[in-house]
């Protein structure tokens, strides 16, 4: 059942909602502004801070919801069934089918899928995540850091506090190809933050997170 399990979880995640909640509300192509990228933070700079909230909670829940789905379907090997549906859904808000392969970054997802998947993990990369934004405003800098630590994370919780998340390859192999996808997707904004180019949230200009 595990490619059930992918299918259904790539399509989950595949589903654009800041595209829709962006066209749907305010009529425009969200690719078509700042960064052209479909997530959370161009969301917001292009006007509208709840509907980029809004998209930020739903790409967090799609992620979560097909990580479920994928060990409801089989429950006997529920963490490698879990694994290949975190994902399959990062990959699919990545290289979404309803938008041809053109998506977003992943890091809200992400997000979704390890609370669901290993979740003290989850919320430490979180913790980095605000902490960076909160001292330097730069979304895509907090993105690169959390990503990048969270395999660190999952060690920390697995080895030092013996909190059991799961120890097969495929649990493995999501810890860090989830990341890898997000700092993949993050290379233009890492080359602009050593420029000193990169759009600092809430200012007016810059290029987009």
């Amino acid at each position: 059942m595990d490619w059930v399990a992918a299918i259904i979880a790539y399509l989950l995640g595949s589903i654009p909602f800041g595209y829709l909640l962006v066209r749907g509300f305010r009529k425009q192509d969200i690719r078509q502004t700042g960064s052209g990228n479909i997530g959370a933070t161009n969301v917001i700079r292009s006007g509208s801070r709840w509907l980029g909230i809004l998209t930020l909670l739903l790409d967090l829940a799609k992620g979560y919801a097909a990580v479920v789905i994928a060990r409801l379907l089989d429950p006997r090997h529920a963490v490698a069934a879990g694994a290949i549906g975190a994902i399959a859904a990062v990959f699919g808000h990545v290289f979404p089918i309803w938008l041809k392969g053109r998506g977003g970054k992943g890091v809200a997802t992400a997000l979704g899928v390890f609370l669901a998947l290993a979740p003290l993990a989850a919320l430490a990369s979180l913790s980095v995540f605000i902490i960076i934004t909160f001292l330097t405003r730069y979304v895509s800098l907090a993105s690169i850091l959390a990503a990048a630590s969270f395999p660190f994370w999952v060690w920390v919780a697995q080895r030092a506090l013996s909190i059991h998340y799961g120890s097969g390859a495929v649990f493995i192999a999501s810890t860090i190809a989830v990341p890898a996808i997000i700092l993949i997707k993050h290379r233009a904004n890492a080359l602009r933050l050593m420029r000193g180019t990169e759009y600092r949230f809430g200012s007016k200009t810059g290029k987009a997170a």
